[in-house]
């Protein structure tokens, strides 16, 4: 898979440079935080649009 198809990206112009979903500014230890809190996949998707599978 090249950079190109990530679904993570790391750009220092974004959040310092803090891994983010393509397309949006939610990090991805957002998504690490709210699974570690108990929440589903699915809440998670649901609270943040610009995130898809």
């Amino acid at each position: 898979m090249s950079s190109r198809d990530s679904v993570i990206v790391k750009n220092p112009n974004i959040l310092s440079g803090t891994p983010v979903f393509r397309g949006s500014r939610v990090p991805l230890q957002l998504l690490f935080d709210s699974l570690e809190r108990g929440h589903t996949l699915e809440e998670f998707l649901e609270g943040y649009p610009t995130v898809s599978r």
